[in-house]
């Protein structure tokens, strides 16, 4: 199984576990109905509807805390031949949006972006996001493996978890996401009438 089949399965069972408390993507639209109240897809109320557009109107990370988050985001889901990336599905932004809305990932996030700067810094003598590709995947590795995870490092092992598990949600349930998945739903049939065969059986062919 590859990462990319293994981050399906992860997205698919952490989804509802990690979104509890998540009303729905921060870019659902809304329409108001002629009564008044705001109809909503998704099934949100009304107050739900402003929360939601409000936290669109804040930000919690700054430009540099974004810019990490989107090439960490696509080392972990990266571009293939399928599908897009992480940061082409808005993970960036999806993860923007739950830390307004479970304000309990704020600290955990920020502070695992400054461990992950403070590291490359100790190695490298620059930040994350200035590292060459192969020198944040060396970075990455010693993380993304708890198990193999050298002492000291435990730190970085529970921020990349967080990051990861977002990721794979922000992403799995993205359009991109989806059509990564084969996902169709509750696609409707198309009716061609009758089969001939059935019509003919019954003499009530044309």
């Amino acid at each position: 199984m590859n990462r990319r089949e293994t981050l399906k399965t992860l997205g698919a069972i952490s989804a509802g576990a990690v979104l509890g408390g998540c009303t729905s993507h921060p870019d659902t639209p809304a329409a108001a109905s002629p009564a008044g109240p705001i109809i909503d897809p998704t099934g949100r109320q009304d107050f739900e509807v402003a929360r939601d557009k409000a936290m669109a109107g804040q930000q919690y990370f700054d430009a540099h805390e974004k810019a990490t988050i989107t090439v960490l985001a696509d080392i972990i889901i990266p571009k293939d031949d399928h599908s897009g990336s992480a940061s082409d599905a808005g993970v960036p932004d999806f993860i923007e949006f739950i830390v307004k809305d479970e304000p309990q990932h704020q600290l955990p996030m920020r502070g695992g972006l400054r461990w992950l700067d403070m590291e490359c810094l100790d190695r490298y003598e620059k930040d994350f996001v200035s590292c060459t590709p192969q020198q944040q995947g060396a970075v990455v590795s010693d993380i993304a493996y708890p198990a193999q995870a050298k002492a000291g490092m435990q730190a970085g092992v529970t921020f990349f978890n967080k990051m990861r598990d977002l990721t794979a949600i922000g992403f799995f349930t993205s359009k991109i996401g989806i059509a990564d998945l084969g996902y169709k739903g509750n696609t409707p049939g198309k009716w061609e009438g009758v089969p001939p065969d059935i019509l003919k059986k019954y003499g009530l062919q044309d």
